[in-house]
């Protein structure tokens, strides 16, 4: 009885182990680069886990923005779209 107990005992212990070292492992694969890449104002992939600047289309083709209210309307949208 004794040994199932001690052998019960060790396998929790490496469960809580491992789980332990997942946690951590997410945290700082997926959960801390997210947060550096949002405090920064960019965008953030977590399937690539990639942290991207946010570009306006005219920016991309070279074509202004005439108005000027519609030019802080793309500002705003392009900062604050996921």
């Amino acid at each position: 009885m004794i040994v199932l107990i001690n052998r019960l005992k060790l396998l929790f212990l490496g469960v809580f182990a491992l789980s332990s070292a997942g946690v951590f492992v997410y945290h700082a694969v997926w959960v801390w680069p997210r947060q550096a890449c949002e405090a920064k104002g960019d965008w953030w992939d977590w399937r690539g886990r990639t942290c991207a600047h946010p570009v306006l289309i005219s920016d991309i083709t070279g074509r202004p923005i005439k108005e000027k209210r519609d030019a802080a309307k793309a500002a705003a949208t392009a900062l604050h779209q996921p």
